[in-house]
């Protein structure tokens, strides 16, 4: 008997902004509330120690893409923008016959230098067409940081328009009204990448009123945060915000998943959940990302669904998100996909001359576990403080 013909599945990421991979329930973190992602690690593939490759938004995002990291990838520096023609994930899609839509932060676009990183200046930055990395269909915005009442161009809106509602919110409804509209063409598998900014900063911007925001006296300080001064005091400030906006994005995570699968097509769906990178917090006294730390590089990765593997599963394979795309590909070919490196590669290509973010740029490889061997940019071993690194493995 010949075997069934491959029917590929229908594949969504979720990729968040500075969601370190210690920051959920299902990890051990006591502060935060994550009551969907645990259900969803639950029945999942749990990537326990992947690593972004870049601990910074356009690196990460462009290798995320394309599955190329930078400066390879045509971003060597922070101004610089993904080039027009770079081959995406979405491409690669597109010629396997996948209807393909991109939702949310794109963050790899054209920046003018001279404009605030926050605010609705950077927020009404137009991505044209021809920039958009090859997706069927767009809606989102270069970036802003705009947690509340985000402006979203694309497809559907030649202009930029400001939408009412918690970002995360407003993206979920954006990325369900495609999946719905497009859930009748039952013989064309669909790929959907939903990009949100939280839990990035501000983080001081407001959340939905039936969130929770703790009290920064009762965040749960990991051991690796100095105690007595003005790092604890910020820390404390900063994560009540950040575990607020973790909250209010996993609840907004459960909103897609539950309308997703209401609106399903007759073909299973393979559900990712990352972030680009993470954020420090205080630990080793250092805010912000760049960092060669287990808060900055080490990021959650969730798969549920991955097709001829029963969900439920840990690995502590060194996968990094330059794989995922390679992933998809095979989840789309019918192929399986096993990493086959004893270390991933992590680097921060340039320094960025923002406020608190590392002072240097720098290359090195991670193994199981939280070694690392790094180097600066002159080829100097990087040696990490004594102690290393605190950021639990769950």
């Amino acid at each position: 008997m010949n075997p069934a013909p491959h029917r590929p599945p229908d594949i969504v990421w979720i990729v968040t902004t500075q969601w370190r991979a210690q920051a959920c329930g299902y990890a051990g973190d006591p502060n935060a509330r994550t009551p969907v992602l645990d259900a969803l690690a639950a029945r999942s593939g749990d990537f326990a120690e992947a690593v972004t490759p870049h601990p910074f938004g356009p690196f990460a995002r462009a290798a995320l893409l394309t599955g190329v990291p930078s400066p390879a990838n045509g971003i060597a520096d922070y101004w610089d923008a993904l080039p027009d023609d770079a081959p995406t994930i979405a491409q690669a899609l597109n010629a396997r016959g996948y209807a393909t839509a991109f939702v949310g932060k794109w963050g790899v676009g054209r920046r003018d230098r001279s404009l605030p990183l926050v605010g609705q200046a950077a927020a009404r930055v137009l991505v044209p067409p021809e920039a958009r990395g090859g997706f069927g269909w767009w809606s989102g915005f270069e970036g802003g940081f705009q947690l509340n009442d985000p402006w979203l161009h694309g497809d559907d809106r030649p202009a930029p328009e400001r939408v009412a509602g918690y970002q995360s919110d407003v993206l979920v409804d954006e990325a369900v009204a495609w999946w719905r509209r497009t859930a009748t063409s039952a013989e064309r598998p669909r790929f959907l990448l939903l990009s949100l900014e939280a839990p990035h900063p501000p983080y001081g911007a407001a959340v939905p009123a039936e969130v929770a925001r703790p009290r920064p006296e009762d965040i749960v300080l990991a051991p690796n945060v100095p105690r007595g001064g003005e790092v604890e005091a910020r820390a404390r400030r900063e994560l009540a915000g950040y575990y607020a906006h973790i909250a209010a994005t996993d609840r907004a995570v459960g909103r897609l998943l539950a309308r997703l699968g209401a609106a399903a097509a007759s073909r299973p769906v393979v559900t990712v959940f990352t972030s680009a990178h993470g954020d420090m917090h205080g630990a080793h006294g250092h805010f912000r990302k760049g960092w060669p730390h287990e808060e900055s590089v080490r990021v959650p990765l969730l798969v549920a669904g991955w097709p001829g593997r029963p969900g439920g599963w840990r690995s502590r394979e060194p996968v990094s998100l330059l794989d995922l795309p390679a992933m998809t590909l095979a989840w789309a070919d019918g192929r399986d996909w096993r990493c086959s490196r004893d270390h991933a590669e992590i680097s921060m290509p340039c320094v960025v001359t923002l406020p608190d973010q590392c002072d240097r740029a720098w290359r090195g490889v991670r193994r199981p576990g939280g070694g690392k061997t790094l180097f600066d940019a002159a080829g100097s071993p990087w040696v990490l403080p004594e102690g290393g690194d605190s950021c639990p493995l769950a």
